[in-house]
């Protein structure tokens, strides 16, 4: 496995990383000691960049890191993420942007964490209520104070980072991107490749659907995918033609689904010319392995072409409300 993948602003990480909201309710219940276990595993295996957020169960995310961290600060990038109100599972309440409430939000995230500094901090969500150079200024703040070294935005549009990029350089864009989701393709993925800003895609394997493993009809009541709409039952059946393709795509190079999906995202940004570390979540070790396999997979144009028309097929929108995230902003 390559060593480090620079995103932008210097900042140096693992060329996969890990999604920590797997390891909330958010999908269903979780044992803290097996979750533990995971991370454990995907520091041994070189996935050192560990992605959460402070609403990532209430806070409880952050604190199951600080158990990894207590014992491998220094083997970590560290990211984590301020503005929503709320929590996955149980729904949010409120975004805030404004200065005075980041300052609150980094404190209490470093207080969870057990460390002194976050290396990458996100604005998790746009504020519209506040101006970007209000809420990039005030993150920018916290480098100067030395509580966070690299700064991040989430699901944020190309003007809103190009905005953001005047007041301070941004290391990385995390929005939602996978063969299923490629409108961020269209304006911000350009913008961050002109920016120099690295781009960090969250739920590369489309929330599971992509590995067909997932079972849209099946799904808990508490599972935060019951909520999106390409997850309702006549968009799943008609988006289960892209499980096929990537499975067919899988089959012809003795992969997994996962691998391909990954190493999609990976000959994208070489296509597209930024660099692009996906941060898949898992609860289960195994997984990690599995995944890392997509850094040595090769894709050829024929794969890549078929796994472009399956995603120009898809149905229905990746958030119930799509304001929410780049896509309705755009």
């Amino acid at each position: 496995m390559a060593h480090v993948v620079t995103l932008g602003d210097g900042l140096n990480v693992s060329p996969l990383g890990f999604g920590g909201m797997a390891l909330t309710p958010v999908y269903g219940e979780v044992d803290q000691e097996d979750a533990l276990r995971t991370l454990h595993h995907a520091v041994d295996s070189g996935v050192t960049f560990i992605d959460t957020a402070d609403i990532y169960g209430g806070g409880s995310n952050e604190e199951l890191i600080a158990q990894l961290l207590k014992e491998r600060r220094d083997e970590v990038q560290l990211a984590t993420k301020f503005g929503l109100v709320g929590t996955p599972a149980d729904g949010y309440t409120d975004i805030r942007g404004d200065a005075d409430y980041i300052r609150q939000a980094v404190d209490r995230s470093l207080r969870r964490l057990g460390t002194d500094v976050i290396d990458l901090y996100y604005m998790h969500r746009r504020d519209l209520r506040v101006p970007m150079a209000e809420t990039v200024g005030a993150m920018a703040e916290l480098v100067q104070q030395g509580k966070v070294r690299h700064l991040g935005l989430s699901e944020v549009t190309a003007r809103e980072l190009e905005e953001a990029s005047a007041v301070h350089p941004i290391a990385a864009v995390q929005s939602e991107w996978s063969i299923w989701s490629r409108d961020v393709e269209r304006n911000v993925v350009p913008a961050a490749a002109a920016l120099g800003t690295g781009f960090v895609p969250y739920s590369p394997l489309g929330r599971g659907f992509l590995t067909g493993t997932v079972d849209a009809s099946s799904l808990g009541d508490n599972d935060f995918r019951r909520r999106i709409p390409r997850f309702a039952p006549d968009a799943a059946g008609a988006n289960q033609a892209v499980v096929d393709t990537v499975q067919a795509v899988a089959d012809s190079l003795g992969a997994t689904p996962a691998q391909v999906a990954l190493a999609w995202l990976l000959a994208q940004g070489r296509t597209l010319g930024l660099p692009v570390v996906p941060i898949p979540g898992t609860r289960k070790a195994h997984r990690i392995d599995e995944n890392l396999g997509a850094l040595d997979l090769e894709l050829a144009p024929a794969h890549l072409d078929a796994l472009g028309e399956a995603s120009d097929a898809v149905v229905g929108s990746r958030s119930a409300d799509p304001t929410w995230v780049s896509e309705g902003r755009e």
